[in-house]
């Protein structure tokens, strides 16, 4: 044997990789530790982001306080519909329509299931303009759950809300969009 090859006992020779991969599963695990603690602290820093812009509670009516309706003006509520890459149909039954604000008022959606099978559906809510969200206050909405639709099936979903009389006078005209989402699992309605 000669003096440059090192010998273990049992006639097999050292690798001369082993402190080097124990160096890298080390700084592997490390980068995996830090991706499980970075995942970890978005959830409170989604929950934050969610609460500034008015997307925090989606599922849960709104609180409405005892309001006097606002007779001396009128808002005009559009609905936009859309979907992100499902077998649906989606529209309001009513283009827009005119309230007063105070005003508790019901319009109706439908959805029809154009495959054939079972799709699941959850609505996300969004408005126009943006700020208009904090004077919406929904009392029943489809969005509060998930919608689960046979193959062909229609429904008729409604949605009861209230705009807050402190909407501020410039706004005439408050924009509804809903998109529908495919999630998995089955819905509550």
């Amino acid at each position: 044997m000669t003096a440059g090859n090192a010998s273990i006992p049992g006639g097999g020779r050292k690798d001369p990789r082993g402190p080097g991969n124990r160096r890298l599963f080390f700084k592997l695990g490390v980068i995996v530790l830090a991706m499980f603690g970075f995942g970890y602290a978005l959830v409170p820093f989604y929950n934050q982001i969610c609460r500034a812009t008015g997307l925090r509670d989606i599922d849960q009516p709104d609180e409405v306080v005892n309001t006097q309706v606002d007779a001396t003006r009128s808002v005009r509520i559009e609905f936009d519909t859309n979907l992100r890459n499902m077998p649906w149909k989606f529209r309001a039954l009513q283009e827009s329509t005119d309230i007063h604000p105070g005003a508790v008022t019901q319009v109706m959606f439908e959805v029809v299931n154009n495959s054939d099978h079972p799709v699941t559906g959850q609505a996300i809510p969004s408005y126009g303009p943006q700020f208009a969200g904090q004077y919406f206050r929904k009392l029943d909405c489809f969005c509060f759950k998930r919608q689960t639709l046979a193959p062909g099936e229609t429904r008729k979903m409604p949605v009861v809300f209230v705009v807050d009389p402190k909407l501020p006078r410039q706004v005439s005209t408050i924009t509804l969009s809903y998109t529908f989402f495919e999630v998995e699992g089955n819905g509550n309605g």
